[in-house]
């Protein structure tokens, strides 16, 4: 039986959420469903929402023309030996050997065309590269409507829950 778009979007959706605690961390909010789930609670009651969120960027280093050549010749070698081996599979080449290197070589001109081609265009702009990650400084773990004193009241008797209060 296949699910319909509006079923699985359902999966992530609790009937009048209500918070039942709001931990600095994943693995704290895991803990606390994982203590609820071992004291037999209805766990698919649940859900873990990471709030507050903010984007990290990270800068990894100066971006130069090397650099640029660098990372296009490595998309460009994936590239053609990925073209390459897919041409393989659907046709029959007299030399596998010469149909790899042919490919190989037009996806390096490309690869490292395109990136200069992005890097010219840039005229400076963004120097570094870097990578980029939304990362949530708060996880609020929310209960169902119906269960969620009860599962506030479990939560108390959680080992540490005491010294959490006071934090």
């Amino acid at each position: 039986m296949a699910m319909s778009p509006r079923q699985f979007g359902s999966v992530f959706e609790l009937q009048f959420p209500q918070s039942v605690g709001i931990y600095g961390s994943y693995a704290d909010a895991q803990k606390a469903v994982d203590f609820l789930a071992d004291q037999k609670f209805e766990v698919q009651n649940l859900a873990i929402v990471g709030t507050d969120l903010k984007s990290v960027e990270r800068v990894l280093g100066r971006r130069n023309w090397g650099t640029v050549i660098t990372q296009g010749l490595q998309s460009g070698i994936s590239t053609g030996l990925l073209v390459g081996l897919v041409t393989l599979i659907f046709t029959r080449p007299s030399s596998i050997l010469l149909l790899l290197l042919v490919s190989l070589a037009i996806g390096v001109a490309l690869g490292i065309g395109f990136n200069a081609a992005v890097y010219a265009m840039s005229r400076g702009r963004r120097d570094f590269t870097s990578v980029t990650q939304t990362i949530a400084t708060k996880y609020e773990v929310l209960c169902e409507h119906k269960v969620a004193a009860q599962a506030r009241e479990m939560l108390q008797g959680m080992p540490g829950a005491r010294a959490a209060q006071f934090e």
